[in-house]
């Protein structure tokens, strides 16, 4: 599918932290499909987003990627510049539309040996990141616009080991309500994605890459099986389109019934 017959000048743009591989990619490359063009940030692998990049682009749509720290507060002032100029040299706009906070690293300790360093590692980039990132965007979003934060299914079931994590995300639904009601004057939606496990590159892999963790996420989901990125990416996609106008302050966790 491209999107050769979709009028350019009515394209919405979508930011999306972490957006150069796994669901963040995944999230791209459907909703260039619906005709959406995005800016993705990476952290590092610039390569790996030049190519998320190309893949966007031979779909038909535009994108860009720029670097961010996820957890670097004080790097955000100069990533909302970049922010700007890219939309006023690719798109020759001053705002977006959506914004999907994706970003995120993985953590597994025991409550008893999470050291103070890992919990400020996740804090940064799960819950101050997002929140500061999300304020200091909030003027070139786009009135009715629409945000999506990542969650997970931690945030609802318990497995030892997430409990960083997870607090987290919990935080992050907490968050979401409150910008919800916050927003809502300026027309401008917020939800949250909550994925069970899926099979990419997150935690090393774990869920795709090692059989005995894939058949025990699949025992215990209600579909049979672990999750795949396409499960995901099209299911925001569809969310932040006008056919969801009206979901707004919701959690929406997508984990083909996992412990349920």
């Amino acid at each position: 599918m491209t999107t050769e017959n979709i009028d350019r000048s009515k394209t919405k743009i979508a930011i999306i932290t972490g957006g150069s591989r796994g669901l963040g990619r995944n999230t791209a490359v459907h909703l260039a499909q619906r005709g959406v063009d995005t800016i993705l940030t990476y952290h590092s692998n610039r390569a790996e987003a030049e190519s998320a990049v190309a893949e966007i682009e031979a779909l038909g749509a535009k994108a860009v990627a720029l670097q961010l720290d996820a957890g670097g507060v004080g790097s955000f002032d100069a990533f909302i510049s970049e922010v700007g100029q890219a939309l006023r040299q690719k798109w020759g706009r001053d705002r977006f539309d959506f914004l999907v906070n994706n970003a995120g690293t993985s953590h597994h300790a025991s409550f008893a040996e999470t050291t103070e360093a890992e919990f400020d590692k996740l804090y940064n980039v799960h819950l101050k990141g997002v929140y500061f990132l999300t304020q200091k965007l909030l003027p070139l979003i786009q009135d009715g616009g629409r945000i999506v934060n990542i969650s997970s299914g931690l945030a609802r079931f318990s497995n030892p080991g997430s409990s960083a994590y997870a607090v987290m995300k919990g935080a992050v639904e907490v968050l979401t309500r409150y910008l919800a009601k916050e927003l809502g004057p300026r027309g401008i939606a917020v939800n949250t994605v909550a994925p069970g496990a899926i099979q990419t590159d997150f935690s090393g892999g774990i869920v795709r890459d090692n059989p005995e963790v894939n058949r025990m996420v699949a025992s215990m989901t209600a579909l049979g099986r672990a999750g795949l990125p396409d499960d995901i990416g099209p299911m925001i996609a569809s969310l932040l389109s006008d056919d969801n106008r009206w979901v707004n302050g919701q959690r929406i966790e997508v984990s083909g019934g996992m412990m349920v």
